[in-house]
């Protein structure tokens, strides 16, 4: 029936984007839509010549080409073979102008970036608790660091109820106090994902204490709080990969930290052991021991100088006296007895060396070499 209408051989449909997606082939899935009902297109590689700039989600276009059934699916399709801009979508434009007036508040200037820390103990985690996002999250967060505990806020993440619900887990899990925290979903259409354009949800997250890694749908998407929050990450495995560091790589640099410190160590000890090595030789210097052995030494020395001194001494003074004693023996009158010579006195000691000295009658002592002789003298004569 429908190739055999001549109408849906070349038609022009006029509708909104959506749910576009490049395949790696070269063709090109989107859904057609407008207030009334929708339709699934494709346009293959061969056509994209009728394509003269790169389809988005949200926008306005006028799609010309063929409808036909998909016998697998059995659904009928439009086939493009062009298709033109005939201006932005209602919700494109609703997001170009909150993106402007976001931007010239300044809610996406570097400035006001968080860091990202790189240890973390916890891992707060805004999403929906059924889905391939936060298995993807949680997978990666346990295989990267078993030690991080992930608390997840079950959110809403799509419908009307949506943006409510995320602030109120942002919020929930800022109170909690965890690190770092990642908000966001798997991929889908620009309907799906615009809780996370609505301007309380920018809000909350540029507002926010704990840093926030944006993880909404796939790498081509974007949302606002992509440009709000602390960091982006094109998708929740990869913010899993951005928030949580391997333990691996942890434990390396801990244990090349540790091959510094003890080579550090190492270092500081040799130069501590030198060092007390010369404060040893130069304590060994200055030492009361060292410096009483030094003195006992000098005591020694001098004490033996002094007695060689006292024993030339002695000895000059011994052969000095024996000279004076030789010529003591020579005046001596004990010597001059011995020689057979005797000494006269008088009774009162004095020696008698005269004749005239002596009366007769007097008496007289008469000192011999081994005695004294008492006389009286008899007769004197005079040799004169």
């Amino acid at each position: 029936m429908f190739a055999q209408d001549y109408l849906l051989r070349s038609l022009y449909i006029k509708g909104e984007v959506s749910n576009c997606k490049y395949h790696s082939s070269g063709h090109i899935y989107f859904t057609l839509k407008d207030a009334k009902g929708t339709i699934n297109c494709v346009m293959f590689a061969g056509s994209r010549k009728g394509l003269s700039f790169r389809m988005s989600e949200g926008q306005q276009v006028i799609v010309g080409g063929t409808v036909d059934v998909y016998e697998r699916d059995g659904k009928y399709q439009l086939y493009a073979r062009e298709i033109f801009l005939d201006g932005n979508g209602q919700l494109y434009e609703e997001y170009e102008r909150l993106k402007r007036e976001l931007r010239e508040q300044g809610m996406f200037a570097q400035e006001y970036k968080q860091p990202i820390p790189r240890y973390i103990r916890t891992l707060g985690v805004v999403t929906a608790e059924t889905g391939a996002a936060v298995r993807d999250v949680i997978r990666i967060a346990n295989r990267r660091n078993p030690y991080v505990q992930v608390i997840l806020y079950p959110a809403i993440v799509q419908g009307d109820a949506a943006a409510a619900s995320i602030v109120k887990g942002i919020r929930a899990l800022e109170a909690l106090g965890v690190d770092v925290m990642i908000v966001g979903r798997g991929g889908g259409s620009i309907e799906d994902l615009w809780a996370f354009n609505d301007r309380e949800v920018a809000r909350v997250v540029f507002a926010c204490k704990v840093p926030v890694i944006s993880a909404v749908g796939h790498e081509t998407d974007t949302t606002i709080i992509d440009y709000v929050a602390d960091l982006r990450a094109s998708t929740p495995s990869a913010a899993a990969e951005l928030a949580v560091t391997d333990v691996r790589e942890i434990l390396g640099e801990v244990a090349a930290y540790q091959d510094t410190l003890e080579q550090f160590m190492e270092r500081v000890i040799e130069r501590k052991r030198e060092q007390m090595r010369h404060l040893e030789l130069g304590l060994k210097a200055v030492s009361p021991a060292g410096r009483l052995r030094e003195r006992k030494m000098m005591v020694i020395t001098a004490e033996e100088r002094i007695r060689e001194r006292m024993n030339r001494v002695l000895q000059a003074k011994r052969h000095e006296l024996a000279i004076y004693i030789e010529k003591m023996k020579g005046l001596s009158p004990l010597e001059k007895l011995n020689q057979g010579y005797s000494y006269v006195e008088d009774g009162d000691g004095n020696n008698i060396r005269s004749v005239e000295q002596v009366k007769v009658g007097q008496s007289i002592g008469i000192r011999v070499k081994d005695g004294q002789i008492q006389a009286t003298v008899e007769k004197k004569k005079s040799l004169r």
